[in-house]
């Protein structure tokens, strides 16, 4: 089934140069060993997954910059790492000029954590069923004291259900009341009740029927549109991120391959794993362009290839691509880590 056709966003008219959001080295490394004994008597050593591997990226006030990738590539990890939920093995998360590991405890940090919130995949799974709606909404607002008293805050929860497209009176529903995707414009109202500048969204269409995916994803983009939101927006489904990204940041194995506007990327990609990506897309405006699966599986991340991980699936690897590591070029709009565009072997 295709994926929802929606036109293609504009520069924000709040978007600026200054970054709201910058990634530095970032790298997120698990430990998946048994425990010591076990090791011991089985002669075994630790098994360490590098889930993220040295990324760097920034992020604009008032854009939507998207990431994708395959299932594994680190896209969920680093969302976690961004919003706080999970620390940090190397590098620096900044949030207006603020290190989100850095600023533990006191006023300063719970300043930091307001301007942040996430909007999970799944809105089945991330609302409590035994809470009414109006309690989830709520929760943020309680957490940061931001609205004392009872009744002040009962009225701004019938708000944000409003500015989501649901009713006030709904407030006083559970979550299983409602459909997929009235449940996921509760968890966009719960995401707003703290007045954040950045918002987290994990593939928050992927589990709703592709009729409700349009609505939601324009429900997003007219909110940033409306309170000057800056979006990360998390996807492995291309068709979606070329109709609601400004930029587009392309993840494999952990590590950023190719980072570019989104029009440019979709136009003239220029890692070949991005070119993969593309060619396995349908071909929903039938122009009758063959498609190519993507060939191969994505390595096992407790041991992948030296060098560039790409290189077993590239059709362009040559002798360095197995040895040395490609650092990220610039590359006229785009910015890619591939030994082939940097010999050039890649007509550009």
């Amino acid at each position: 089934m295709s994926a929802p056709v929606l036109s293609r966003p504009e520069p924000r008219s709040g978007a600026t140069d200054a970054p709201l959001v910058e990634i530095e080295g970032l790298g997120r490394v698990f430990d998946l060993s048994r425990r010591w004994l076990n090791r011991v008597l089985e002669g075994s050593g630790k098994v360490m997954l590098t889930a993220v591997d040295g990324v760097d990226m920034s992020i604009r006030r008032g854009e939507t910059y998207a990431l994708v990738g395959e299932s594994g590539s680190g896209k969920s990890t680093i969302a976690k790492m961004v919003v706080g939920l999970l620390p940090p093995t190397t590098g620096t998360v900044r949030i207006d000029g603020a290190d989100i590991w850095k600023e533990l405890g006191g006023a300063r940090q719970r300043q930091i954590r307001r301007k942040i919130q996430m909007i999970f995949q799944d809105p089945f799974a991330s609302l409590n069923p035994r809470w009414r709606v109006g309690a989830i909404v709520e929760e943020p607002i309680k957490a940061f004291g931001m609205i004392a008293d009872a009744r002040e805050r009962d009225h701004r929860v019938g708000e944000l259900l409003r500015l989501v497209g649901l009713d006030p009176r709904d407030a006083g529903k559970f979550p299983h009341e409602f459909s997929g995707g009235q449940r996921q414009r509760i968890a966009i109202a719960r995401a707003l009740s703290s007045s954040p500048e950045f918002i987290v969204c994990d593939e928050p269409t992927s589990a709703l029927d592709v009729s409700v995916q349009a609505q939601v994803l324009n429900l997003l983009r007219d909110l940033q549109e409306r309170l000057g939101l800056t979006y990360l927006f998390i996807s492995h489904n291309l068709a979606v991120v070329r109709h609601v990204a400004n930029r587009v940041g392309v993840l494999y194995l952990g590590r950023l391959v190719e980072e570019a506007p989104a029009r440019v990327l979709f136009s003239d990609p220029q890692h070949p794993y991005t070119k993969m990506l593309l060619d396995s897309v349908p071909d929903i405006d039938m122009t009758g362009k063959e498609r190519t699966p993507i060939a191969g599986e994505i390595p096992n991340p407790v041991n992948p290839p030296p060098g560039c991980h790409f290189h077993p699936r590239c059709p362009l690897r040559f002798e360095p691509c197995d040895k040395v590591r490609p650092p990220l070029k610039d590359y006229g709009m785009s910015r890619a880590a591939c030994h082939a565009l940097e010999e050039g072997r890649v007509a550009r």
